[in-house]
């Protein structure tokens, strides 16, 4: 999970795991100076938010031992890098080489892209629940959401903004969200809350079962038909 918490003990392991061969239970009691129920204690709740990872070592006539390293996702998630800067200095770049239009177009590709990865992993039918599974897999995936069940309609409240850092004033990026929502769930989705209007987060909803088909004027999902220019 990637919104688990790591203390500054656990972040000590990590700092001795990543990068290196896998440890022994021993090894990183004495590169830490302390007990191995406290070393034990961090490696189970590492091992918990899929930071570590445990093997079992058959050598010989011997005792079999684990081994600790860490995950890909510790590596991904815990220590600093600039991934987070190299989207929109991207999309930047596109605007500087081939103007507004090119922009849209690879906006577009990228929305169509976002559908793909996420609607593969959805096996519900109706809106509302397709749309709850949907909620479920950004959690997964480190978003922070509240999903709100009512009777004629589910609600996403999005605390955390998985493209803040390419936000700007023309909302393209809030664009390719909703239309990523339209495509995954199949259905309208409509945006009733932003961050950038003073609200503490977004708020997004579709409907619980399907409306009628006259009124399906979502966005369309077929290649470059998704509309995210202003």
């Amino acid at each position: 999970m990637t919104g688990a918490v790591v203390t500054p003990a656990g972040m000590r392991i990590i700092t001795l795991l990543v990068g290196q061969p896998p440890q022994t239970m021993a090894s990183l009691i004495q590169a830490t100076g302390v007990t191995r129920t406290a070393v034990t204690e961090q490696l189970n709740d590492l091992l918990g938010s899929g930071f570590v990872r445990r093997t079992l070592e058959r050598a010989g006539r011997g005792r079999p031992r684990h081994r600790y390293e860490a995950t890909e996702l510790a590596l991904r998630t815990l220590f600093a890098n600039n991934q987070r800067l190299l989207a929109p200095a991207l999309v930047d770049a596109v605007t500087e080489i081939g103007g507004a239009e090119l922009r849209r177009q690879v906006l577009e590709g990228a929305t169509q892209r976002l559908i793909e990865h996420y609607r593969q992993q959805i096996t519900a039918q109706d809106p509302g629940p397709r749309f709850t599974q949907l909620a479920e897999l950004l959690a997964r995936e480190g978003v922070v959401v509240d999903v709100e069940q009512r009777p004629d309609r589910v609600v996403l409240h999005q605390r955390t903004c998985p493209f803040v850092d390419m936000v700007d004033d023309s909302r393209a990026v809030c664009a390719v969200e909703k239309a990523m929502m339209c495509g995954v769930v199949g259905f309208p989705v409509e945006m009733v809350g932003c961050r950038l209007d003073g609200n503490s987060g977004c708020t997004f909803q579709v409907h619980a079962a399907p409306p009628p088909s006259d009124s399906l004027d979502y966005p369309p999902t077929g290649p470059g038909a998704t509309a995210v220019s202003r």
